[in-house]
């Protein structure tokens, strides 16, 4: 996911450090988690199963149990693994103290937490929709009890 408006960041050199850090404002900082949050074609799937998104984590429980018909059409695997990458990200960063968006120079955004962990929740989200394993909410759990 490439974020074009986040012109607004300074990169880090060096081979192992090659996350783009966003230096934005704090405003900034919540115009990018409701960006993301949007998730668009996971929270139809959710609707259509009776699940309420409510950036919780009861509702990644809830995902969890949902049958994976998604499986079949490999266009909306793809998709829906980033939605739930995304919403995982959601979650964490609007529920663990000090977790904070963060997007590496290729544009894809990870979740950094206070302790400078990152957790890239895109491959996550995309693992969960292709295998359903680990669960989303497990990972929530092992990233807020950290």
């Amino acid at each position: 996911m490439n974020i074009p408006f986040l012109g607004n960041r300074r990169k880090k050199q060096g081979p192992a450090q090659g996350v783009a850090v966003f230096s934005g404002s704090e405003s900034d900082h919540e115009g990018v988690a409701e960006l993301l949050s949007e998730c668009e074609l996971l929270r139809s799937q959710a609707y259509q199963a009776g699940i309420e998104l409510d950036d919780s984590a009861a509702s990644l429980e809830a995902l969890d149990q949902l049958l994976p018909r998604w499986r079949d059409d490999e266009e909306s695997l793809s998709w829906l693994g980033n939605d739930a990458g995304l919403y995982l990200g959601t979650v964490i960063v609007r529920t663990v103290p000090g977790a904070l968006w963060e997007v590496w120079p290729n544009g894809r955004p990870v979740v950094r937490l206070v302790s400078g962990r990152e957790i890239d929740v895109v491959v996550s989200g995309h693992d969960w929709a292709a295998n359903g394993v680990p669960e989303l909410s497990q990972l929530y759990a092992e990233v807020a009890e950290a």
